[in-house]
């Protein structure tokens, strides 16, 4: 009777270790898939922004070809993936500066076209940074 009431503990703990584990691994699957998915989000947003800056460098926007046009529809997808994905405040950097982006105009050298260039690309290292921290918190 002894035997039987060991073996039965035995498997009850191995039971309970194996379903401890496959929660665990499926736990870390999960957040490991987050953490990817907001990398690439979040990287295909830095670059469709950085790319529309460097246009507007050169053209304006609004008098733009389908270069632009694409990135802009590249912005927005990744843009959309990380309301998705994102926490609150990730998301209200990344529609600030969505918005900046818009309302920049193409710089021709005055000081203040510059000055606003240079807050917009502060948005965007801000955006970065909060980026990066969530993604470390995942």
């Amino acid at each position: 009777m002894g035997n039987i009431f060991s073996v039965a503990v035995g498997a009850v703990i191995g039971l309970l270790g194996v379903v401890f584990g496959a929660w665990f691994t499926a736990r870390r699957q999960d957040r490991m898939w987050l953490r990817e998915q907001k990398l690439k989000a979040g990287t295909g947003f830095n670059t469709a922004v950085v790319q529309l800056l460097d246009h507007l460098k050169e053209t304006r926007l609004s008098g733009d070809g389908p270069g632009a046009n694409e990135l802009a529809n590249r912005m927005q997808e990744a843009r959309s993936a990380l309301y998705l994905l994102c926490a609150d405040e990730t998301v209200g950097l990344a529609d600030a500066l969505a918005r900046r982006v818009w309302s920049t105009r193409p710089t021709d050298g005055s000081d203040d076209r510059r000055a606003e260039f240079r807050e917009t690309l502060d948005l965007l290292s801000r955006f970065t940074h909060q980026l990066r921290q969530e993604i470390a918190r995942s």
